[in-house]
Formats: structure tokens, C-alpha cells, sequence
């Protein structure tokens, strides 16, 4: 009690090494609760960040639901990624980490043109770098009111990215996507299936396999695909849509009517997500 008061009073230079030691231990949740977040404000006060990360990891463990812990939760995370970009700025202005991070900010900002000048500056030193094909694409087909060639341009981002990183599933999904969208069945359904290779957990692009199989004609083809979205995102629509059309071009009515009913339920239940107030209980 005498380290919590200490450091309530603006102590922190003796009370922090308590209470980073004392706090896990104490019995009384209200005390450990008072504990962490005295040892937090101090932490972060004087800059020590191995003891903030563990004042973070001990109240968020013990307290996941608490308002307080996870609002003081967010700007504790703030302010160290400030402070480490600080660092990073100060430190190593000139690396492709500092230009990227840069741009990585004005896209948040949008600030378009001044984030892709980054990226582009950062190709120009470093060419090989692995990852900035792959954003300055992402950012080609973000960006509002884009040009109309924004899509040609985005897709050779993407396969410049993947002559450097041939393992780049999200490249491959995008490009799967580009084609889909331009009705290229072949090449969709080939970046699809490569994208699903390279990284299993992806799952948007078993769903984006299974509609080009379906559109070019090969509803067998897409049910296994859709069906793995549809047990990983039940709660989407487009799944179960997706999967009703695939079962019933193959002859499968009742289980196609059993996707369009889950497919009517899921698109209600967002809708209904849509009009409940903010603080409603879920």
C-alpha cells in the first residue's frame, strides 16, 4: 500500500520497482487492479518500457473486460508506438523502415500522393526491398476516385512484388481479384488456388476461388472452396449466397435452400447490427 500511494503521489522513481515486483503477487483484486495502474501511469511517465509492457500484460490478463484498463490500455500502446517512431525518425531518418513508416502514416492521413512519393522513393534506393511493390499496389486501388489505369498499374505492382517474394499470398489473391473483376476466369481461378496455397488461413480467397469456378462454368469445382469459407465466416452472407448457387447448378436443392436460408439469416442479423444503438447489449 505504501508503494501505491507512493506512486499516486508522483513517486515513481522508488515505487515503480515495487510495484513491478510486488503487484502479480497481491491477493485482493482491487488492490492489484490500484497497483497496476499506479506502476502503469508511472512506467510510462518515466519512459520505462520493459516495465509498461509488463504493468499492460498483468492488468489486461487479469482484468480483459474492465473500461478503464482497456482505455488506459489504448493510449499506453500509442504512446510507445509514438515514442518508438520517434526513435526510429531520430535514430535512422534516411532507412527504408523510416520512409516506410512515413508512408505508411499518410496513407492513414490520406494523404495519397504524398504516401506513394515514399513508396516510390523508397524502390528508388532500394529496389529489391521485399513488401513495397506489394503496398504501393495496395495503395493504387485504395485511394478515392482512382484513375482509370489504377488497376493495370496496381496489377504490376503486384507481380513485380511476387518476382521478389514468390510467396506472397496476399499479392496473388489481389491479382485473382483484378482478374476475377475482369471476368478472366483461368487466371483467376490460377491466383486463387496459389493464394490458398501459400497461406491456408487466408480466407477470403477460397471464397473468391469458389465464385470464379462457379462463373467459369465449374460449380463442382467451387463447393469445396466455398464450403471452407462458409465454416470460417458463417456469420457472412456471400458465403452462404456463393454455396446455394454452386449446390444447385450441381442438382443439390436441399442444401442449396439450406445455404439461402443461412444466407438470408446472416444478411439479417448485420442488418440488424446496423440499426442497434451503440451502447445496446448485444
Amino acid at each position: 500500500m505504501r508503494a501505491i500511494e507512493a506512486a499516486e503521489s508522483g513517486h515513481c522513481q522508488s515505487a515503480t520497482p515495487m510495484l513491478r515486483k510486488l503487484a502479480p503477487q497481491i491477493a485482493d483484486k482491487q488492490e492489484k487492479r490500484r497497483a497496476g495502474i499506479a506502476g502503469l501511469r508511472c512506467a510510462l511517465g518515466m519512459d520505462q518500457r520493459d516495465a509498461t509492457g509488463d504493468f499492460l500484460s498483468l492488468l489486461n490478463r487479469e482484468f480483459p473486460q474492465d473500461p478503464e484498463i482497456l482505455y488506459l490500455s489504448v493510449h499506453a500502446y500509442s504512446d510507445l508506438s509514438t515514442r518508438m517512431a520517434q526513435d526510429l525518425g531520430r535514430t535512422a531518418p534516411n532507412s527504408s523502415q523510416a520512409h516506410e513508416l512515413n508512408a505508411e502514416s499518410m496513407e492513414i492521413q490520406g494523404k495519397w500522393d504524398e504516401a506513394q512519393k515514399e513508396y516510390e522513393t523508397i524502390l528508388a534506393k532500394y529496389p529489391t526491398l521485399v513488401g513495397i511493390h506489394f503496398r504501393l499496389g495496395r495503395l493504387l486501388l485504395s485511394r478515392p476516385n482512382p484513375p482509370p489505369d489504377a488497376q493495370d498499374r496496381a496489377a504490376q505492382e503486384f507481380r513485380k512484388e511476387l518476382e521478389l517474394d514468390p510467396h506472397n499470398a496476399g499479392a496473388e489473391y489481389v491479382l485473382g481479384e483484378i482478374a476475377r473483376q475482369q471476368s478472366q476466369w483461368p487466371e483467376a481461378i490460377e491466383r486463387f488456388t496459389k493464394a490458398t496455397q501459400l497461406d491456408a488461413s487466408l480466407s477470403d480467397a477460397f471464397l473468391g476461388l469458389g465464385m470464379a469456378e462457379v462463373a467459369a462454368g465449374e460449380p463442382e469445382k467451387a463447393i469445396a472452396p466455398l464450403e471452407t469459407y462458409a465454416k470460417r465466416q458463417p456469420a457472412s452472407p456471400a458465403g452462404h449466397y456463393e454455396l446455394a448457387i454452386a449446390y444447385s447448378r450441381v442438382g443439390r436443392k436441399d442444401d442449396a435452400r439450406r445455404e439461402a436460408t443461412l444466407q438470408k439469416e446472416a444478411a439479417e442479423k448485420i442488418e440488424q447490427a446496423k440499426q442497434r444503438p451503440a451502447d445496446a447489449p448485444q
